[in-house]
């Protein structure tokens, strides 16, 4: 079974490509002689990517298999990835390119997560789906870390900012590779799902809960993401040490919490309620304006967001396994809540209210915490 879970973890690492964008996007505002707005146009096209395509690609799933699906995210990943590397292309097929990427990466999401429980021993999915999410972490950080590196190596640095897609390239053909030698039982739904049986899904309301759990989850990670530093900045702290005790502490404790819930035998509900509790306390120790308790959030907060995610989502996934490829596209979809929870926080900082704006990441977990408490006692085999 660890052959198995192999190509899947892998097929993790690289969903974390698709977050080098973000850094990516100053070399390529001053490639192009973009505006700082043009040039985030990366990330906006695929983060779009996420709410157009996931519910389409859950009933993908379910009709042509998640192993497919993983293909044909992978596949469109290499011809994004390809391009670029081969040719220096204008900024319209660039963006072209970076929406390939985002729709391979939201059908990556979508396959991966329920594949894994078809991978997964009796009892392992939460633990696997937390390891996963750890390891993508680990894609995230390291890919961004890759856009700086490559321009110091005299192989890439005569490709400029092109430097990073022929190793991303190369990562992606191995996970092709791997997933195409997989050999899987994939649970199925007795009916090929649609658009519309995938939306009615929501009028069940434990999965309507989750799928909103989700949506504030991801909203409230992204705030963090925002917002860390100039928090940490209205202290006095320099930019850079900001950055480093802001999102990138935040941001290590939450792939660090996740690696280690990926190594040990857990109660997936008792779990949940461990990170909503942890997550709220953090938020709200930030909430208080003082740095060094503010500091202290960051990493008690970090270890909460950690596993919200794999923990929710294994929990949905558990009460109805032959939709588990609906299931996911609704899920991930909700990740769109990464585009409108920060809004509403932003306005409270226009407002000069930085400390109090963290009540809107501090009232998604408190959703979340009520959402654990509600959630049925269930032991996961060791």
């Amino acid at each position: 079974m660890k052959f198995k879970t192999f190509p899947i973890f892998l097929a993790f690492l690289v969903m974390g490509v698709a977050d080098a964008m973000g850094p990516m996007a100053s070399a390529v505002e001053k490639n192009y002689e973009l505006s700082a707005v043009m040039a985030t146009l990366l990330t906006f096209f695929v983060f779009i990517a996420f709410a157009v395509f996931s519910v389409p690609g859950g009933v993908l799933a379910a009709r042509i298999g998640k192993k497919n699906l993983l293909l044909l995210g992978l596949g469109l990943n290499i011809v994004a990835m390809a391009v670029p590397t081969f040719i220096n292309p204008g900024f319209t097929l660039l963006l072209i390119c970076i929406f390939l990427l985002g729709i391979g990466t939201t059908f990556l999401q979508v396959a991966g997560n329920p594949i894994m429980y078809d991978v997964s021993d009796e009892g392992k999915y939460s633990k696997n789906l937390a390891l996963a999410q750890g390891i993508k972490g680990l894609g995230s950080s390291g890919s961004a870390y890759l856009v700086g590196l490559v321009t110091t190596l005299t192989f890439f640095a005569a490709m400029g900012w092109r430097g990073v897609f022929p190793v991303f390239l190369l990562l992606m053909v191995l996970a092709f590779i791997f997933v195409l030698q997989l050999k899987v039982e994939e649970t199925k739904a007795d009916v090929p799902p649609s658009i519309g049986s995938s939306l009615q899904l929501l009028k069940n309301p434990v999965f309507a809960l989750a799928v909103l759990g989700i949506f504030l989850y991801v909203g409230a990670e992204v705030c963090m993401a925002r917002f860390l530093k100039p928090t940490l900045e209205s202290f006095g702290l320099a930019a850079d040490n900001a950055a480093l005790l802001g999102p990138t502490l935040f941001f290590g404790t939450v792939t660090f919490g996740r690696l280690i819930a990926g190594s040990i035998n857990l109660n997936a509900h008792l779990f949940f309620r461990i990170s909503a509790t942890l997550g709220l306390l953090g938020v709200v120790l930030i909430m208080t304006g003082q740095e060094y308790l503010s500091l202290l959030g960051v990493v008690l907060g970090g270890l909460g967001f950690a596993n919200i995610w794999p923990m929710l989502f294994s929990i949905t996934i558990e009460e109805k396994p032959e939709r588990s490829s609906e299931l996911s596209g609704l899920m991930v979809m909700a990740i769109s809540g990464g585009a409108i929870v920060p809004l509403l926080m932003g306005k409270l900082v226009d407002a000069d209210l930085l400390a109090f704006a963290y009540i809107v990441p501090a009232l998604c977990f408190g959703y979340l915490l009520a959402l654990s408490l509600k959630g049925k006692k269930k032991t996961v085999a060791a």
